[in-house]
């Protein structure tokens, strides 16, 4: 469950913009999780199987070369199989660092996680420690998660925005 960002436009033809009243945007309905160099937000709907309520970092932002414990408060609304998998895409900018298939089950065994499959309805808390190297590079990362059951069935799908970028002027607290 657990794991791990933009494009902007510049400018626009002055004339028109001033001239056109902008469209009415779009109001999300879902939270947006945002801490200092990290953030999630779900993307999934309110049938998935597995809704995310809260994921918590230490230490907040992440940093190369520490352990990096992750906890994650969510529930499990239905029974989750073994058969389960996860697509996960990690970006650096706009490149595609990685883009693969995880058995949600077997990663959970290979990990020896506190919660294996099956997993039964209902609130958990997972607690999971992973080093992250120091070689992590001074980017921006982006990482993707979209989980189906065995069934077919939307589990879940998670956005995540890392920021391992360092800040030029810590004095100043920005």
């Amino acid at each position: 469950m657990v794991r791990l960002f933009s494009v902007s436009l510049l400018a626009m033809l002055a004339g028109l913009t001033f001239a056109n009243s902008p469209p009415a945007q779009e109001v999300m309905n879902q939270p947006v999780h945002t801490m200092e160099g990290w953030s999630w937000s779900d993307c999934g709907s309110p049938e998935d199987v597995i809704q995310i309520k809260s994921i918590s970092l230490s230490p907040d932002p992440p940093k190369p070369g520490q352990d990096l414990t992750v906890t994650v408060v969510g529930t499990a609304q239905q029974r989750v199989e073994d058969g389960a998998y996860a697509n996960v895409v990690v970006k650096l900018g706009l490149i595609k660092l990685l883009s693969k298939r995880f058995d949600v089950c077997e990663e959970a065994r290979n990990a020896n996680a506190s919660i294996q499959c099956p997993v039964e309805q209902g609130d958990y808390t997972v607690v999971e420690t992973v080093a992250l190297p120091k070689e992590i590079p001074q980017a921006k990362f982006t990482v993707a998660v979209a989980g189906y059951t065995v069934d077919e069935e939307d589990l879940l799908c998670l956005d995540l925005r890392i920021d391992f970028m360092r800040n030029p002027f810590p004095r100043f607290g920005w």
